[in-house]
């Protein structure tokens, strides 16, 4: 496996670990640290008791190909894994609404008017609960961004839209947000009277990288994906029947709608996202990403469409609100069981674009049955699942990533080690139509049979002629 090219100040996280892995307790000590929380906006993938375990061994073993890949199983081996977890876990949580949403200073039984033209007076950017020093030169969690001037009056907004979608909760009471003169109850009507105000509002559909695991080495950032098995084989990597074919491996994607909104009196930049903290609600993105997560807008909303998304964002917000009333003990908050990131981004495409060009979709629907959410239940099941196991459709992998192939269908703007290539081999078949799946055990032993067979019969055939 490659280890460049590699971007400025960028190690993979095989190079940290040869360098600590010998020193006593710091692999427990970063174990316990992904196991435990998150990190900044786009938090760690999904760590269950036997993922933990398979990092730990590939670690130990000094695995380091493995550890700069890990885990990249498919699908179908992710699934028990996960689906395993609540028979070792014993969740305490108990339901509260602010347990899953954020509503800073607004509180859900208080009835309360939102003045958004005078400034806020929201505390500035702080790396506090962000960033945590591991030990040996390990930091985990982001500084802030160029968007971190703004981060008083962008957590307002958060909180306030949160608050807002809230208004529909049992036992909410009116909630107003005031702008402009005008005076919203839901997000989309805030979303109105800003753009009425004169602000320009962009929502855009955004594709990262997901960061396994927001880790810092002595100054360096620690590239750590997280990878999975496609399914489709890498064209010419393989012998006869792609006997040996090395799998499409490609990291986890994050996606997440963003909301660029700029003007005389507000000037913020937040997303909405279903997060591995159980939360599906609107966030500040005012953290600082690592260069090889790139950023792709898959797709961009403005005028009546941003007003929509808003309402959409919403309507989620407050479907997974139902869902924790009503299983406030599910694993992770619900992650995974209930979906992932992409899942509520996929609905939201699918209902503004027809299609669904993310993966993977997670979400069990059988558990979004609430009467209450019956358009958001439908949206969920119009989306392409990923539980089952079969190899996802092509233009979802390709369509997940934060990157487009550029002349000669290459990935330049990727920049892990190794990933590029395999792309662009992947796409150019792809486009022809000869991307094929890699084959289990039972394919190659059914070769082998085939080929023992004929040749048997070839053997006897012969042996017969000689004898006459």
């Amino acid at each position: 496996m490659p280890e460049q090219p590699m971007p400025q100040n960028t190690i993979l996280l095989s190079q940290m670990m040869r360098e600590l892995s010998a020193q006593p307790g710091f692999t427990e000590t970063l174990l316990k640290q992904l196991e435990g929380s998150s990190a900044g906006k786009r938090g760690p993938a999904l760590l269950t008791p036997n993922l933990i375990d398979e990092l730990r061994r590939r670690i130990l073993g000094k695995d380091w190909r493995g550890l700069d890949r890990f885990p990249g199983w498919p699908m179908r081996a992710l699934n028990p894994t996960v689906q395993a977890v609540s028979h070792v876990m014993h969740p305490t949580t108990i339901y509260d609404v602010r347990t899953f949403l954020d509503l800073g200073p607004y509180a859900l039984n208080q009835e309360q008017t939102v003045d958004l033209d005078k400034p806020s007076t929201f505390p500035p950017f702080t790396t506090n609960g962000i960033v945590t020093q591991v030990g040996y030169g390990v930091e985990r969690g982001d500084g802030p961004n160029d968007l971190a001037p703004e981060h008083a009056e962008s957590q307002r907004l958060v909180d306030v839209l949160n608050r807002l979608a809230a208004n529909t909760l049992d036992g909410a009471s009116p909630f107003l947000v005031t702008i402009g003169g005008r005076s919203a109850s839901t997000p989309q009507a805030l979303i109105e009277a800003l753009l009425s105000a004169g602000h320009t509002v962009t929502v855009i559909d955004a594709r990262y990288f997901a960061n396994f695991g927001h880790l810092h080495y002595k100054s360096q950032d620690v590239m750590m994906p997280f990878w999975i098995n496609t399914g489709y084989a890498v064209p010419g990597t393989g012998g006869p029947f792609g006997l040996g074919a090395r799998p499409l491996l490609v990291p986890v994607s994050h996606a997440e709608c963003e909301w660029h909104i700029h003007g005389p009196r507000i000037n913020a930049d937040i997303s909405y996202y279903f997060g591995i903290d159980g939360k599906s609600e609107w966030r500040t993105m005012d953290t600082l990403d690592q260069a090889w997560v790139l950023k792709r807008a898959a797709h961009t909303y403005t005028g009546a469409q941003a007003i929509e998304v808003t309402r959409l964002a919403g309507l989620l917000t407050v479907a997974y609100m139902h869902q924790h009333q009503r299983r406030p003990r599910l694993p992770f908050g619900g992650y995974y069981a209930l979906g992932v990131c992409q899942d509520g981004i996929s609905a939201i495409e699918r209902r503004m674009t027809g299609k669904t060009t993310l993966f993977p979709n997670t979400a069990d629907t059988s558990l979004f049955d609430d009467p209450r959410d019956a358009e958001v239940n439908t949206l969920l099941a119009a989306i392409p699942k990923d539980r089952g196991g079969a190899p996802p459709e092509l233009e979802r992998v390709f369509g997940s990533l934060p990157t487009t192939p550029g002349a000669n269908n290459s990935f330049e703007a990727v920049m892990i080690p190794g990933l590029a290539e395999d792309l662009q081999l992947s796409y150019t078949a792809y486009q022809r139509g000869r991307l094929h799946r890699t084959h289990d055990r039972a394919f190659y032993a059914s070769v082998a049979a085939i080929v023992f067979a004929a040749a048997a019969a070839m053997i006897a055939l012969t042996r017969r002629r000689r004898l006459h």
